[in-house]
């Protein structure tokens, strides 16, 4: 629901697609001092409570966007502070939650997993943007931002209830740094690892910008407003659901290596159809299945994370992991933004379509190993994977 308020506030009072691009700058660089700090205490202390003071902060700025708002003081400048904050806290939580997730699931369950925690992420950009379409229709975007940070609170109440196994603590002097280091030279050392990392750096820099410039596709292009807006978040969300839901199962009757390329390719098709569609109708078809596609691929890079990820580095590894999506996924959209000003929206997403095939196919044809090394490894027994 924020994400689509503060959209739609960002198009209405700008009509400059540049200022999508530096919201989104501002909500995922702190993830540079944030994801480090984040997976250092995740493996040192409790997940839960880590992640419910985070949420707690977010609540907190959620609350200061809903009222500067509604006493009509938000200005753009306001809103890229508390994005700052928001997304300091978010990055430093965001490993707790992956690591967490693997704690909770037997190994042969992890795929699974982190396809149905993609699914009930997913669903919020199905029910948020109707939810936030009928607030904004009746009320304001104060509306969104404050039912936002009813739901921080909602995840500190729930996270009470959450058991994982114990851990062995964890008695050194915290050195944030050279921990990170040591996590930075596990994951460079396991290619199952490391190839991840790099694949999901490449795709947020080249693809994921197609999300921040949604509002701009919407509004700008397709003239279709807010109502326009919240339809293609949902359809995104719709696909992502459904491929979160779907393509565990078809990993289990392939590989989900096999799923892997495909939802990159797929990927790249459907951001190239996406840039293409003349109409509303069909921008939310091809959205759609770019959604399902982008779960996809984000699901199987984390899952091989999870799953070759060394169990006392795991948090400082996937902590890397979000890192280099929370880094370059930022730079993209700030690039793309800026482009689209002048060349506008339609050209710069296809461009990025045919970006992300030129890379796919370079790497399969001069690269083959990447994709095998992506595989469990060949002492594991994999059960639920025919890798």
């Amino acid at each position: 629901m924020q994400s689509v308020a503060l959209g739609v506030y960002i198009a209405e009072k700008t009509h400059n697609d540049i200022w999508l691009g530096l919201l989104t700058l501002a909500a995922w660089m702190p993830a540079i001092i944030g994801s480090p700090v984040g997976g250092v205490i995740a493996d040192r202390f409790s997940r839960q409570r880590w992640i419910q003071a985070n949420n707690l902060v977010m609540a907190i700025t959620a609350s200061a966007l809903a009222a500067a708002e509604l006493t009509h003081h938000l200005s753009l400048q306001l809103a890229c502070y508390l994005a700052v904050i928001e997304g300091l806290c978010g990055s430093s939580s965001w490993a707790a939650w992956q690591s967490l997730l693997r704690d909770l699931v037997d190994k042969d369950e992890v795929l699974a997993a982190v396809s149905l925690s993609s699914a009930q992420f997913n669903l919020g950009r199905v029910v948020g943007p109707a939810l936030a379409g009928v607030a904004l229709g009746v009320g304001s975007t104060g509306w969104c931002f404050a039912l936002n940070a009813a739901s921080f609170v909602v995840v500190v109440v729930i996270f009470s209830f959450v058991r994982s196994p114990p851990r062995e603590r964890v008695l050194t002097k915290v050195r944030v740094w050279a921990e990170t280091v040591v996590g930075a030279r596990v994951a460079w050392s396991v290619r199952g690892c490391r190839n991840p990392i790099i694949g999901v750096g490449v795709v947020a820099l080249i693809a994921s910008p197609f999300i921040t410039l949604v509002p701009a596709m919407a509004v700008h292009t397709l003239h279709a407003g807010k109502v326009g807006t919240a339809w293609l978040v949902a359809a995104q969300g719709v696909g992502a659901v459904a491929g979160a839901l779907t393509l565990p199962a078809v990993a289990k009757r392939t590989s989900r290596i096999v799923v892997l390329r495909g939802s990159l390719w797929t990927l790249a098709i459907a951001e190239g159809l996406y840039a293409l569609a003349p109409n509303l109708a069909l921008s939310v078809c091809a959205l759609a299945v770019l959604g399902g596609a982008y779960v996809g691929s984000l699901t199987g890079l984390n899952t091989s994370v999870q799953l070759h990820a060394p169990a006392g580095e795991r948090s400082r590894i996937l902590a890397l992991y979000t890192l280099s999506l929370s880094i370059l996924y930022p730079l993209g959209a700030t690039v793309q933004s800026a482009i689209a000003t002048d060349v506008g929206v339609r050209a710069v997403t296809l461009a990025a379509a045919l970006a992300l095939a030129l890379v796919l196919a370079t790497v399969s044809l001069a690269r083959s190993r990447f994709w095998a090394e992506i595989g469990s490894s060949p002492s594991e027994q994999v059960n639920l994977l025919a890798d």
